[in-house]
């Protein structure tokens, strides 16, 4: 599993919004110079985690970007497969699932992959935005 410098950027903003969930709405100015982000990748950022529907935006003056839902309810993993991809070291589960399965000569080396992408998974997909604020 790798992850970009865009996933990890798009957690550390996600991680400022945690912080003033519900209440705040943070622009993303002050997003990018609390955690020393480039400003316009953290939009093109953003804008994914909109369509991604992580995230709401609001116009105006007092606008900025705010969590769509609580922040105990978004996972890292599902955060990392929504601007990554697969959590999978290549191809995806379902084909490392399938070479355990038909691959004999491979096998040992295949399963131990995939047993590294599920406990990978396990870790991701039960670590919310709340744990990444807790000190």
């Amino acid at each position: 599993m790798r992850i970009s410098q865009k996933g990890l950027y798009a957690l550390q903003a996600l991680t400022v919004l945690a912080r003033q969930y519900p209440d705040g709405v943070v622009k993303i100015r002050d997003i990018a110079q609390e955690e020393d982000l480039p400003e316009k990748f953290l939009e093109a950022i953003l804008r994914d985690l909109k369509r991604a529907r992580v995230v709401n935006s609001i116009r105006g003056a007092n606008g900025g970007y705010q969590l769509k839902r609580p922040p105990d309810q978004i996972f890292l993993g599902e955060v990392i497969r929504k601007i990554d991809g697969p959590l999978a070291p290549f191809e995806d589960a379902e084909s490392l699932r399938e070479r355990v399965k038909t691959d004999a000569k491979h096998r040992p080396l295949f399963k131990v992959l995939l047993d590294v992408r599920n406990a990978t998974a396990r870790i991701l997909d039960h670590t919310s935005l709340v744990d990444l604020c807790r000190p």
